[in-house]
């Protein structure tokens, strides 16, 4: 099993930065690919970034947010800047025994959420 925990969340003005963090523990050792979803209430849950040995970011967020990842601490990390309104949603962590993928069915882990809420 593999527990994923989620920080960072809050609200922040348009234009701001935000870097959420999400702590793996467990069986760590067994986990190749990490990845960011997010959920705006009414909407589906969407791939955000993912990282494996390469890094994979859905075309919303290119340029704006950075997916990085600390082995040592078993952590992954999403800096997000140039925030929008429409950024607003819950993030989710998820892990997976495999390759990044973009379709949210595949990853086997998911950690609880953090709101961010992109707001004036």
């Amino acid at each position: 099993q593999v527990q994923l925990v989620e920080s960072g969340g809050g609200l922040v003005q348009p234009g701001g930065s935000l870097r959420l963090s999400c702590a793996a523990s467990g069986r760590t050792d067994s986990v190749y690919a990490m990845a960011w979803f997010r959920q705006a209430p009414g909407k589906e849950r969407d791939f955000v970034a993912g990282i494996s040995r390469p890094v994979y970011y859905a075309d919303s967020v290119k340029g704006r947010f950075t997916i990085s990842r600390d082995n040592a601490k078993n952590t992954v990390y999403l800096q997000m800047s140039s925030l929008k309104p429409e950024d607003t949603a819950v993030y989710y962590c998820a892990a997976r025994f495999g390759a990044v993928t973009s379709t949210r069915y595949l990853y086997d882990y998911w950690g609880q959420g953090t709101q961010v809420t992109v707001s004036s």
